[in-house]
């Protein structure tokens, strides 16, 4: 794994559908940090200005021609990354700061198989309790690249995703370091999308997320 906090770069993994109110925010909190080399977008097919948006803040932005899911983004996204280590986030974030993306890379860098896991604390009580209760469903992952390309074959899981990466990593002994994410929460589904169609995309997250967990003979 890594030994050596100075000899590694670090490429930034971001799926994206519509959020055009978030993205640049999340994008200049990740660049501002002296351990990321490149930001990557992957627009998954959104009809809002997501794309313009953030190649303007500055990240290279890969734009899907169909909607495939957040998984099948985020190994897209992998594929692109030119580091040895990858920060997953989501594009929807609210309240990130260079401190929380530094946080969350140092521990890989400097200490041998471990990845990490970003927690909301302090941030909307809803948020706050989502992640305290199931904190292996966050989508803030710091973690190495030929780890996350060894689960291609997962790319039809959509949310389901942050299962697979726990059980992958739970399997090959590798340490899920918890990181806090102090003031940090995200736009939920139902301010996104309004009540009635925020909530129909809930019950499809939640439904990926129990196949997954459900999924072989080991639950997390």
């Amino acid at each position: 794994m890594i030994n050596n906090h100075n000899s590694k770069l670090v490429s930034v993994i971001i799926p994206a559908f519509n959020e055009e109110s978030t993205i640049a925010d999340v994008i200049t909190s990740c660049r501002i940090c002296k351990w990321v080399s490149e930001v990557i977008v992957v627009d998954d097919d959104s009809s809002d200005h997501t794309n313009e948006i953030a190649s303007k803040a500055g990240a290279i932005v890969c734009i899907l021609p169909e909607n495939r899911g957040k998984a099948a983004a985020l190994l897209v996204g992998a594929r692109q990354a030119k580091n040895e280590l990858l920060l997953l986030l989501d594009a929807d974030l609210i309240g990130l700061q260079p401190r929380h993306v530094e946080a969350m890379i140092y521990p890989v860098m400097t200490l041998p198989a471990v990845s990490t896991v970003g927690l909301f604390t302090k941030g909307r009580f809803r948020t706050d309790l989502a992640h305290w209760l199931t904190p292996f469903l966050s989508g803030q992952r710091c973690l190495e690249r030929d780890f996350f390309l060894s689960l291609e074959n997962c790319s039809n899981v959509r949310y389901g995703i942050e299962i697979v990466i726990t059980k992958a990593l739970r399997k090959q002994k590798i340490t899920l370091n918890k990181v806090p994410l102090d003031g940090v929460t995200h736009r939920m589904k139902e301010e996104k999308r309004g009540h009635e169609n925020g909530w129909h995309k809930r019950m499809e997250m939640y439904r990926d997320i129990v196949q997954e967990l459900f999924r072989g003979s080991k639950k997390i």
